[in-house]
């Protein structure tokens, strides 16, 4: 028997199985090889290579005497399950890359670490035997025996556990000695290393509320179109549209539930990491120790331990973003993709894929179903819904009867007339008073962190960028000046490094600005900020969340990942301080992220007994993204917003290639992008109705010192736009002159590149 392996290297020219023997005496069954990472010699000096074993053949199409032979599975390597090898080679199918990137993409734990061993001992004789034995061995001198088995003895019948036989006080040897005499009985187990997050969860459990809580006529109605589509063993999927404090966790609460009793797993895909807590929490008190999480801030260790867990079935439920939708579960029945419309769900990696996309596919090949949730559900999935690929499950009211905010939209414009320069408005700051000598809790959103947007010189107006990024630079407290794509710092200049001006200040709004305004203005307040830089440790979001969700804090400051989902009774006031910073950015779905984000920030207040109040404070209080968000009107902004995407051609009426050409020289990344749009020109199929863009430079024209420059193709059929991608890598691939630039391709883009 052949292996077919791909590589471990992204050069395209080199993505392409290679043949190799599979030696009789090879380790692994060959049943069992397909998803392997072996060691291989390569080339004409064979050197050895790593490389994954995507599929067997028994016949070859050159020399058998030319056959090179597998040298050996690479140790410490998890491999790759054969259903995920098939996502693998699905996304670099219909995103591109190659096959080595689409295969590192869905490796939930790439490395196996060392397991902690925890050993057992118990008694295997009576408690009569064992005093007989204790007194024999006294009388020889056998001192450690006899104390072993007195230790064994006062257990009661209960085994006793060590990390380590040494603590025995016996070697291992003398051990196995006893247990051969047939005195005692030795077993080995693994000791799991949990997330904190999961521990403390699972600690903080006790009172589980199965079945205390009752559904509304709305929840138990999708609940039941759910199960019923459920119990035919196929798969389905679903949007649950639901309102902000609607009762969704609830409802996927019920449907896990049969999902778990009929002995399957679920996946629960939510949009950030910050969100892991809050929902491992509530969902431990429903279903006890069997939740676990992935993600990117998990130890390597905890990482390989949940994933062997949910490969050998020991939990059923795992949590996590993007990447958690690559969990080797053996049986999966259902995958949830909360907050669906997050543009975090799209990878910003090769293969360029989205995950809400992504999980309806393994959701189909796996006979799972798929269930995508949302108060501001993305316009893609009302689409699937009109296109009947997606059954609609809506909840319109909140639970437990708590009341929709009240919503003032504040017209900053006229703020300034009246003199107000603050970042605060009248009407909100009044509020905020309110709240405080009411004791309750507010939340002030806004989409940027940092300080400041940017800085300039008034008297020569340079703008301080990123020397390595076409970007301008943002200012951090205490006078740092960060980028936030590549990480670049420096210290802010006391003059004007053009023209040597003391005239050198910071311009706009940030995160950090707000935190010093609202202290200054509140000073009694307990004033909390959470973003990228306050969140960068470990346990930063839950560390944050947990001080509010307490109580310890009166105000919370932040960037989106305070609206995501987040559920604290005590807020009252929510404050959405600039709307229009996410309103007028180069990108096709500045409508749309404006709406969601508005609305979903505004979802935050009221969701206990005591109503709610948000104001949104914008320069353009007449559009309609923040008029139709303060009045929470999905109906009006989608059939606007859909009416601007089908007059461009914009997805979801149609379907969007950019091909990203990427160099470190300007002219040579120019002149490869201007082929690459001739060999498109030159490949459109004649009968498809097709709109191409470029070459033009990308919005951000150098990241991380690296020239990019995109050309856009708009198609109505995504198929077309896939032959299409395919006919631009195979030529590309051909053509000697690409050696120094990379080709990459992202479909249906979140904005443009």
């Amino acid at each position: 028997m052949y292996a077919e392996i791909i590589i471990s290297s992204s050069v395209d020219r080199l993505d392409r199985p290679f043949t190799y023997r599979i030696p009789e005496d090879f380790p692994i069954p060959v049943n069992e090889i397909i998803g392997r990472e072996v060691l291989i010699p390569f080339g004409k000096s064979n050197r050895e290579i790593k490389g994954f074993v995507i599929g067997l053949t028994d016949k070859i199409d050159f020399d058998e005497s030319a056959a090179k032979d597998i040298i050996a599975p690479v140790n410490g390597s998890t491999g790759v399950e054969e259903n995920l090898m098939e996502m693998a080679a699905w996304l670099r199918k219909n995103y591109g890359g190659t096959m080595n990137d689409a295969i590192h993409s869905v490796i939930p734990a790439p490395k196996k670490t060392e397991s902690r061993i925890l050993h057992t001992m118990s008694l295997a004789v009576s408690a009569d035997k064992a005093r007989a034995l204790i007194t024999d061995f006294e009388i020889h001198h056998k001192t450690a025996r006899a104390r072993l088995l007195k230790r064994l003895l006062e257990a009661d019948g209960n085994a006793i556990s060590f990390t380590n036989y040494s603590e025995c006080g016996l070697t291992y040897q003398a051990l196995k000695d006893i247990e051969a005499n047939g005195f005692i009985k030795l077993s080995d187990g693994r000791i799991s290393r949990d997330p904190d997050m999961v521990v403390k969860a699972a600690n903080s459990a006790d009172e589980r509320d199965a079945g205390k809580v009752e559904l509304n006529e709305e929840q138990q109605k999708a609940v039941d179109t759910f199960l019923n589509n459920h119990r035919e063993g196929e798969s389905h999927g679903f949007l649950l549209f639901g309102v902000t404090g609607s009762g969704k966790t609830e409802v996927y609460m019920k449907m896990m539930e049969n999902v778990i009793a009929s002995g399957k797993q679920v996946i629960f895909l939510i949009p950030e990491i910050a969100l892991t807590f809050q929902m491992i929490d509530r969902l431990s008190r429903r279903f006890g120790g069997k939740i676990s999480m992935l993600n990117s801030k998990m130890s390597q260790g905890e990482r390989y331990d949940q994933y062997l867990k949910a490969k050998e079935g020991e939990i059923s439920i795992i949590v996590g973003p993007r990447s958690a939708l690559f969990t080797p579960f053996p049986k999966l029945g259902l995958i949830i993709v909360d907050e669906e419309h997050e543009e975090s769900y799209k990878s910003e990696k090769t293969p360029r894929y989205h995950a809400r996309e992504a999980a309806m596919h393994r959701a189909e090949r796996e006979k799972a179903d798929i269930v995508l949730g949302s108060a501001t559900p993305s316009l893609e999935a009302i689409k699937m819904v009109s296109d009947k690929k997606l059954t609609m499950l809506s909840l319109t009211r909140r639970a437990g009867g708590a009341e929709f905010p009240h919503t003032d939209i504040i017209d900053l414009r006229e703020e300034l007339k009246a003199g107000n320069r603050s970042v605060i408005s009248r009407r909100l700051a009044g509020l905020i008073e309110d709240r405080l000598k009411k004791h309750e809790q507010i939340m002030l959103f806004i989409n940027r962190r940092g300080y400041a947007g940017f800085v300039n010189c008034r008297s020569c107006g340079t703008v301080l960028k990123c020397p390595h990024c076409d970007v301008s630079l943002t200012f951090h407290r205490p006078g740092r000046l960060v980028c936030h794509y590549c990480g670049y710092e420096r210290q802010m200049p006391k003059i004007c490094p053009t023209c040597g001006s003391k005239y050198i200040a910071t311009f706009g709004l940030g995160t950090e600005k707000v935190e010093e305004a609202v202290k200054a203005a509140f000073s009694s307040a307990r004033v909390l900020r959470m973003d990228g830089d306050t969140t960068a440790g470990k346990n930063g979001h839950e560390e944050i969340l947990s001080i509010f969700r307490n109580g310890e804090a009166d105000i919370l400051i932040g960037t989106q990942m305070i609206v995501k989902g987040h559920d604290f009774p005590r807020v009252t006031l929510v404050g959405v301080l600039a709307a229009d910073l996410s309103l007028f950015t180069n990108d096709y779905r500045a409508g749309e992220r404006t709406f969601d984000l508005v609305l979903q920030a505004a979802g935050r207040a009221g969701r206990g007994k005591i109503p709610g109040n948000v104001v949104i404070q914008t320069y353009h209080p007449e559009h309609y993204a923040v008029i139709d968000a303060a009045e929470r009107n999905y109906n009006d902004f989608y059939k606007q917003e859909m009416k601007m995407r089908f007059m461009g051609g914009f997805p979801p009426s149609g379907h969007m290639l950019a091909i990203i050409t990427v160099g470190a020289d300007p002219d040579t990344v120019t002149e490869k992008a201007k082929i690459i749009s001739t060999m498109v020109e030159e490949n459109i199929p004649a009968e498809h109705d097709i709109m191409m863009t470029g070459p033009v430079w990308a919005t951000i024209a150098k990241l991380r010192d690296r020239y990019r420059k995109v050309v856009y193709i708009r198609a109505k059929e995504r198929e077309v736009l896939v032959g299409l991608k395919d006919i631009i890598e195979n030529k590309v691939l051909e053509n000697k002159g690409f050696a120094k630039v990379s080709v990459q391709f992202d479909f249906d883009p979140e904005g443009t590149i």
